[in-house]
């Protein structure tokens, strides 16, 4: 049963662009490493109001609101029923074609270089989430890592706001990149991009 739903999902992966988020996160498990074992011996003071509690608590709500909303309307177009990557999407196979479609096109002069390169700040900021996620697993376990951060002082406080915020911030990016890259060339029958009509 689970694994007839987690296949459609894999199927739909890039190979190059998952291995890329797995390297990045990699980077970040070793780049919190070595945090951790340049940690400080002297703990510091936890500041009041740092966890930010309330401010995530907003950022839940609003963020399972829109996720709630989006699955709805989703299930209520062609194909609702379908599995989807939702967060994903910018590791899909789909995302990998346009990317690769829109940078050949701005080279060549064919569709605009200033659209590629404003594409270049959100992919920068799914590329820096996926990295502190994984800074945040190692760093996180030296006590002054998490004390005065969003969700600290615990370990478990910390990475579940911190990965709320890059979940937030993936999704943000990956919906401002779907309006910015050109249409996926494997589905031509797919009427005009705003980015295309642009």
């Amino acid at each position: 049963m689970t694994t007839t739903k987690i296949r459609p999902v894999a199927d739909q992966l890039s190979l190059p662009l998952t291995v890329l988020a797995a390297g990045l996160f990699a980077a970040g498990l070793l780049s919190g490493w070595f945090q951790y074992l340049d940690r400080s011996p002297a703990l510091a003071r936890q500041v009041a109001g740092t966890s930010a509690w309330w401010q995530q608590l907003a950022v839940a709500v609003v963020a399972g609101a829109a996720f709630s909303y989006a699955r709805w309307r989703h299930r209520r177009g062609p194909g609702g029923e379908g599995d989807r990557l939702w967060l994903l999407a910018p590791l899909g196979q789909r995302a990998a074609r346009r990317a690769a479609r829109t940078v050949r096109q701005a080279v060549r002069g064919q569709s605009g270089l200033a659209r590629a390169l404003v594409a270049l700040a959100p992919a920068g900021l799914i590329c820096y989430c996926v990295w502190r996620a994984g800074e945040q697993v190692a760093g996180g376990l030296d006590p002054n890592f998490t004390v005065n951060a969003w969700g600290g002082p615990s370990y478990l406080g910390a990475m579940a706001c911190h990965y709320l915020d890059c979940c937030v911030l993936i999704a943000a990016s990956a919906w401002l990149l779907d309006r910015l890259l050109l249409a996926d060339p494997a589905n031509a029958s797919r009427a005009p991009s705003r980015a295309e009509r642009a």
